[in-house]
């Protein structure tokens, strides 16, 4: 994509980005190094501290928009205009203007417990994420009084002198002053996803886009490759970014549970509309009194009203939040939560999970196969003079400490230059100075790339002219070490004449190299990795390894950790696939190797375009572009900055065993929520049927509207405890994703139950107890009946086994719906039945009451197992 197509910067928020302090970039650009510190008051060893800490509290801290925590204000109000809320307090509103006080006193109640509740919980929520994310906080190297320190992103200021290296994040806009082969991603700013390189030297010609400047770095970028000193010109809000984060910073795209749950809120609502205005005209017309009929329709429509929904969801997110965080998991948005339950395929790199990330160097050979010190020796020199990201791989080689004084690499060799790492060579290259002058490359990076290089190869002490027989028999010899579990790296070097002034070497000097031999390193499997697949499959979750290694090595620990290899993808099959053939192909795949960032990102989507929920987990700067596509992106404490931005959710242990208990803790959560939409639906569509029937027969209300918004009211409370429920185990064992439909069929064959048992209850006050001529105790039967019915279909509908035999609720959940089932059964006979408008209830009503229990218990189970057997768990 190119620039001026790029989705994110709209025109009028270029314009207003590139106003005043573009203009201030493009006139800074220009100027010297020297001129540079000296505006900004600054100096080559850096700022001092105290002079960082008065320009802290001048500019304020390094944060943009998009990090500034929501006021308490806000919070609430973001609760209160939630629109269940919002109907639910003009219902109160009505009964106000009406003269009911009482109903206006309950409805509001209501209003106050569930956004009360819920802020109260998504407030407890925040506040544990912050200090969460303080465990996981970015930082960055600077400069101070001569030092380099590592500071938190937030603590810059203007005129701070920053170290940036490969998998760093760019952490404020800054000018480069010193520079070697800084190639830089801008695809958070401009779309573009080509890596750009920056210099020292400012822009020749005119430019129009302070993007576009060579010499300047932009907060939201990250560095590909290459190294750089930097000073920073502006922090927070006057970034490019940061200025026009209000323009560029679209929402979050709406995940399929959020979707789901709007479209399920708009459907109550909808029910609503339609059936309030016919109970009323039915009422109206019936009984002649227009007024208690609207009482009672505004009653019915609070009652039908789920209420409790945007607490029940706050609730449980933020209950699954703690909870992941003493599983060791770090959830940075709540909503991720969701879709960790719901992911079925993992896409992991190999390093790190499916092995133990620590590499040991094993062997050092020769071209023959045989030990050779001097393989070992430029090894050392290459890993230790070169300032990029340090690898596993250099640190394996660095662990030899006594080479550093053994060779003298500090004294005996001066670094003159370097060539980074790059995903696409795949090799790096040191230039060092012996005590002779005399310029050493050496060449360090996948053996194919290197091999590809080499013209010569250096036998024992003599150096001949490669032959294909015996190039065949060393690239023989790579796979048979990689065969074995060792990750092999090949080792050339050229030597040149020094120059006097300082030379500048780049990509074309890696050429007509004499290759020396090889390093080969083991990352053994982890203990754990062959029974975390195994849960993971278990708990019906693929894995799926995506990695930049060679196929022949990642077979191998694959087949080590019980992961068979169904089917293998090389990075360039990829690239020669369209989106549909690898829409087509991925399913079948578990091993794709050879992989650079884009082909991850790729087949990500192509997971997601064939209906999976791909989770992806990976550590490195080259799995930032997976981890944002994913729909979990799932990162590690010890990830490099751009791949910890990128992620939905942070590990403290990387193993998959972790994981395991993540998905299982996401499961719970998205569980206990569509247990209350099933009982809240369940009841208010059956009591729809009951309410209509009642009104069409009876000459008087079935209920008052007080009575309806206090059984309401107890239900409610009764519901609160939910989130404090299991699951069943059997439940979690497969990925849970959002079904509308599902919830709608469930809702069609269960909710009809309890107007069976209603209509049996009003046959039963009528004929039996002569409710015809006694209102009050026709109403307080019902009321009695339903309260009853209602908390006893919570442990019904709470899971897929035999209540309280097979499954049990938990205690807060049982002892909640005990104490309102019982409270309700008080009433009629406490100082409050008056008020309600109830009366005492015959002795011979409770015995009734235990059949109709019974009964409504064995059908609605009944039922439910039946549509589980149809429509499955």
């Amino acid at each position: 994509m190119a620039p001026s197509e790029a989705p994110s910067p709209s025109q009028p928020a270029a314009a207003a980005a590139s106003g005043r302090e573009g203009a201030d970039l493009l006139a800074t650009s220009k100027l010297s190094v020297e001129a540079l510190l000296s505006k900004l008051g600054s100096r080559a060893t850096g700022l001092e501290p105290p002079e960082a800490a008065t320009r802290l509290k001048a500019s304020g801290p390094n944060e943009i928009a998009k990090e500034r925590r929501r006021s308490l204000l806000m919070r609430l109000f973001d609760n209160i205009k939630n629109p269940l809320v919002l109907l639910l307090s003009a219902l109160g509103l009505l009964s106000f203007l009406t003269g009911d006080a009482r109903a206006t006193a309950v409805i509001f109640v209501m209003v106050v417990l569930g956004v009360v509740l819920r802020f109260y919980q998504e407030l407890r929520a925040d506040h544990a994420a912050a200090k969460l994310q303080a465990m996981v906080s970015n930082t960055a190297t600077v400069l101070r009084a001569g030092r380099e320190v590592e500071e938190p992103l937030r603590m810059l200021v203007p005129g701070d002198l920053v170290r940036l290296a490969a998998g760093d994040m760019v952490p404020a806009d800054v000018q480069v002053i010193e520079v070697k082969d800084l190639f830089l991603n801008q695809v958070a700013l401009t779309g573009e996803a080509l890596p750009v390189e920056k210099h020292v030297e400012s822009a020749a010609g005119a430019v129009e886009n302070p993007l576009d400047l060579p010499n300047l770095c932009f907060f939201g970028s990250s560095v590909e490759s290459g190294a750089a000193t930097a000073v920073v010109l502006h922090t927070g809000a006057r970034t490019y970014f940061g200025a026009m984060a209000s323009h560029i910073l679209a929402p979050r795209q709406a995940t399929s549970f959020d979707l789901g749950i709007n479209r399920f809120t708009w459907l109550m609502i909808r029910f609503i509309a339609v059936m309030v205005p016919a109970v009323f005209l039915i009422n109206g017309l019936s009984k002649h009194n227009w007024l208690e009929a609207f009482l009672f329709a505004m009653a019915v429509a609070v009652g039908m009203t789920p209420e409790m929904l945007p607490m029940i969801v706050t609730v449980n997110l933020s209950k699954g939040a703690l909870a992941m965080s003493r599983k060791k998991v770090i959830v940075k948005r709540l909503n991720a939560i969701q879709n960790f339950g719901a992911m079925d395929v993992l896409c992991t790199d190999k390093t790190g999970t499916l092995t133990q990330g620590r590499i040991v160097l094993e062997k050092h050979l020769d071209v023959n196969g045989d030990p050779s010190e001097k393989v070992l020796h430029f090894g050392y020199l290459n890993s230790f003079h070169h300032t990029g990201l340090k690898n596993l791989l250099d640190k394996a080689i660095l662990d030899h400490q006594e080479l550093k004084d053994h060779l003298q690499a500090d004294e005996r060799y001066r670094k003159i230059d370097e060539i980074p790492f790059d995903f696409i060579r795949r090799r790096l290259s040191v230039v060092v100075e012996d005590e002779t002058g005399l310029n050493t490359l050496i060449c360090k990076g996948a053996v194919e790339e290197v091999l590809d290089l080499c013209t010569r190869v250096q036998v024992k002490d003599e150096v001949i002219e490669v032959l294909p027989e015996h190039d065949a028999k060393r690239r023989q010899l790579a796979d048979e070490l990689n065969a074995q579990g060792f990750r092999v790296v090949a080792l050339a070097y050229k030597q040149m004449p020094g120059a006097s002034d300082a030379p500048v070497y780049s990509i074309k000097d890696e050429s007509d190299l004499i290759l020396l031999g090889f390093l080969a390193f083991l990352d053994p499997p982890k203990d754990s990795a062959g029974e975390a697949v195994v849960r993971l499959r278990g708990l019906g979750v693929g894995v799926k390894v995506l990695t930049g290694d060679n196929e022949i090595i990642t077979s191998y620990i694959c087949g080590k950790v019980g992961l068979p290899v169904e089917k293998l993808l090389l990075g360039s099959q990829i690239e020669a696939m369209t989106e549909v053939e690898l829409a087509e192909a991925v399913g079948g795949t578990s091993v794709f190797a050879r992989l650079v960032p884009t082909h991850k990102e790729r087949i990500i989507r192509a997971l997601q375009a064939k209906g999976h929920v791909p989770g992806f987990m990976g550590d490195g700067i080259n799995d930032a572009p997976a981890l944002k596509a994913a729909d979990v992106g799932i990162s590690v404490d010890s990830a490099v900055d751009i791949a910890k931005e990128s992620s939905d959710i942070i590990l403290l242990e990387n193993s998959l065993l972790v994981l395991e208990q993540g998905v299982l803790e996401g499961r719970r959560v998205f569980g206990n929520i569509v247990k209350y939409i099933k009982m809240a639906a369940s009841s208010n569509f059956g009591n729809m049927f009951s309410v209509v029937g009642a009104s069409a027969f009876l000459p008087f209300l079935p209920m008052l509207p007080i009575q309806v918004l206090t059984n309401n009211l107890l239900y409610d409370v009764s519901q609160t405890a939910i989130p404090t429920d299991a699951v069943d185990e059997d439940w979690a064992t497969q990925p849970r994703q959002w079904d509308i439909g599902r919830i709608l069929r469930f809702i069609l064959f269960i909710g009809p139950i309890s107007s069976l048992f209603d209509y049996a209850t009003f046959f039963l006050m009528l004929r039996v107890f002569d409710g015809w001529h006694h209102p009050a105790l026709f109403r307080t039967g019902w009321f009695v009946e339903s309260l009853c019915t209602q908390t006893l279909i919570i442990h019904v509908i709470r899971t897929n086994k035999i209540p309280f035999l097979q499954s049990r609720a938990s205690w807060p959940l049982a002892i909640s719906s005990l104490v309102v089932a019982a409270f309700g059964a008080w009433l009629p006979i406490s100082p409050l039945a008056g008020t309600l408008g109830f009366v005492p209830l015959p002795a011979l009503f409770w015995l009734y009451l235990m059949g109709l229990l019974v009964g409504y218990a064995v059908l609605t189970q009944g039922v439910k197992a039946w549509f589980l057997r149809r429509y499955g768990a």
